[in-house]
């Protein structure tokens, strides 16, 4: 039987250590998480790929966690446990090490990255967003002059070094934003952190249930809070028992403008892409995200 996971009436003590009172609430966005860091002496774009427990091994965790044990005091043999990753895998930064070996998080996986080659098809969405010849990265963020307008832009990936980023789009996580459409489908880069939450309730759970049911900020997925400390204290719709997807998202209904600014490229597009089609329209405003139809 499936369980939820709900957020309960008093802050957790892990939220207090890290001062959660002083940190930056920011947008929850709804995709697949990316990294870029280098790869072949140039910065590249990596897709998540957690390392998962073979089927003997997540037995043996299953049952561990059925006696409602402490996942941390599991022995993984994490050279015997773990299904095969590619060579070019690298492990999350985070992660604890032991003897030299990533160890698996409270849910039994490895978190860790793989490079997002050109013709890769398995990771096709996020090559889409990418350039490597010019090395640019299609990104959605706040205009840097207006905080309530949006900007499509290309990116130097060398800008984005030892970034982790959300992909976001029509075929990513059923696009509970309503980005593109199937013959025209449409993928952005989301940097973690980049839309601020403004006007927050107290941290009380009535208060929040409240922000999120009545407010055009809060039609959003969850509030992630970045604290001093470099911890991330999160919260999901879901964890107030309230609906996600929802159909007018606050980031699909913001104003957004293209900036692509590629004249310093050369930039002779010799396939149909979404750089080619954005530099096409560049510094065209759209009166809301989901406007953004593509005809390539």
């Amino acid at each position: 039987m499936p369980f939820k996971v709900l957020a309960t009436e008093t802050l957790s003590q892990k939220a207090l250590d890290a001062d959660i009172h002083s940190a930056i609430p920011t947008e929850k966005v709804d995709g697949t998480c990316c990294y870029v860091t280098a790869y072949k002496g140039r910065p590249y774009l990596w897709a998540r790929l957690d390392r998962k427990p073979n089927k003997l091994a997540e037995k043996r965790f299953k049952n561990f966690l059925r006696s409602k044990q402490d996942s941390k005091e599991f022995f993984w043999n994490v050279e015997e446990d773990f299904k095969p990753v590619p060579e070019c895998w690298i492990p999350a930064k985070e992660i604890e090490q032991l003897n030299g070996n990533p160890m698996p998080d409270e849910n039994g996986h490895i978190p860790g990255w793989v490079p997002v080659e050109k013709n890769n098809k398995q990771y096709c969405w996020h090559s889409s967003v990418i350039h490597y010849e010019l090395e640019l990265a299609l990104v959605l963020k706040h205009h840097p002059d207006d905080a309530g307008l949006l900007e499509i832009s290309a990116v130097p990936l060398s800008d984005l070094l030892e970034q982790t980023l959300e992909l976001i789009g029509t075929n990513i996580n059923g696009n509970p934003y309503g980005l593109g459409s199937k013959k025209h489908p449409l993928h952005l880069l989301v940097p973690h952190g980049a839309f601020p939450v403004r006007n927050l309730p107290p941290l009380k759970h009535s208060d929040l249930l409240s922000w999120f049911e009545g407010c055009r900020e809060g039609k959003i997925e969850g509030i992630v809070w970045h604290c001093n400390d470099g911890c991330l204290i999160k919260v999901h719709r879901h964890h107030l028992g309230l609906c996600w997807p929802i159909p007018d998202t606050y980031l699909n209904s913001e104003p957004v403008v293209i900036n692509m600014n590629l004249n310093k490229h050369d930039c002779a597009f010799d396939t149909p892409c979404l750089f080619n089609y954005f530099s096409r329209i560049d510094h065209q405003k759209f009166g809301r995200l989901k406007d953004v139809m593509l005809d390539v």
